[in-house]
């Protein structure tokens, strides 16, 4: 009998998962400090893709080389390369495309909010392919209260515009669906394949792909210093850190009970900018949106494991 993946161990999952989205929500300050240090407008989107691109073939680099170093096998039959490029170009190069255009005709707020529907994406997604992956009324509602935290951390005084458009929050959900549909494509990759192995091809070829783009676009960066340098080297790790351990997150697990993490990094992101920025992390807000995102996965990680004893 085939033994249990210690990736599969829920203490295990919601530390990598959550180190994942500290990760991600950490990048969000970092690519700001980025964007003045290589002097990008927030507006310049083929200097925008040129940005994301150099920094995800790095880290597709840094997996591969990794992977070469720990003897794992990195070369891949042409058809292979053709799935890890239809990879690459889902969720790198497609998904950060819309993300860019749909950030520069969108607020930050909805935005951080829009980006959260990747959830009901991937649940709604692994629902009608996968047996183990089910949606159940308790799912649902760890996904509702998930979403409720990420729309409790954006809130401001004057409330959200309701005003939405179809290259500004549009654009955002295409990235969002982007990004669920190639967690369930890579999950199906990686099931014969190295999960390593299988981010570094993706993100490699993506991120060509996206810099080809946005350098043909007319896109470029401004100085070159030892500071930018070092930012881009960290935001290359934390892409390869955090993609390769999300892909055999979801090789080892259902779809749905690793998607339900993605509310938690809006939340991390915003405590992070609030601790460089020097501002106080301690409001109503980002204390209620803490407390319902946590709920929200509890009860969609503990329904697995519910459904798993037989008692759910």
């Amino acid at each position: 009998m085939t033994q249990p993946s210690p990736f599969s161990d829920r203490r295990i999952v919601v530390a990598i998962a959550l180190f994942c989205c500290l990760l991600w929500g950490s990048a969000v300050p970092a690519v700001k400090i980025g964007y003045g240090l290589f002097a990008i407008s927030a507006s310049d989107t083929p200097s925008l893709m040129l940005f994301a691109g150099v920094r995800f073939f790095l880290a597709g680099l840094m997996l591969l080389a990794y992977s070469a170093l720990t003897r794992k096998p990195i070369l891949q039959p042409a058809r292979r390369l053709g799935q890890l490029g239809l990879l690459g170009l889902i969720s790198t190069a497609g998904q950060y495309l819309f993300y860019y255009i749909g950030l520069a005709h969108s607020t930050g707020v909805k935005v951080s909010i829009t980006t959260s529907t990747s959830t009901f994406f991937s649940v709604l997604i692994a629902h009608f392919l996968y047996a183990n992956d089910k949606l159940t009324p308790r799912r649902i509602l760890g996904c509702l209260l998930g979403f409720a935290g990420v729309v409790a951390v954006n809130l401001a005084a004057t409330g959200i515009d309701l005003h939405v458009s179809l290259l500004g929050e549009g654009f955002i959900v295409i990235a969002a669906l982007l990004f669920s549909v190639a967690g369930v494509y890579g999950k199906g990759l990686s099931a014969d394949m190295d999960a390593g192995v299988m981010t570094g091809w993706q993100l490699l070829l993506g991120g060509a792909m996206l810099g080809i783009a946005g350098f043909a676009l007319g896109g470029k960066l401004g100085a070159f210093g030892l500071e930018a340098a070092l930012l881009l080297a960290y935001l290359a790790a934390l892409s390869a850190a955090a993609f390769a351990l999300w892909s055999v997150l979801l090789k080892h697990n259902p779809v749905g009970s690793i998607a339900i993490f993605n509310c938690a990094i809006p939340i991390f992101g915003v405590l992070l900018a609030g601790l460089f920025l020097g501002e106080s992390i301690f409001e109503w807000k980002n204390l209620a949106a803490l407390l319902l995102v946590s709920v929200g996965i509890w009860m969609v990680t503990a329904a697995r494991v519910d459904r798993t004893a037989g008692t759910g």
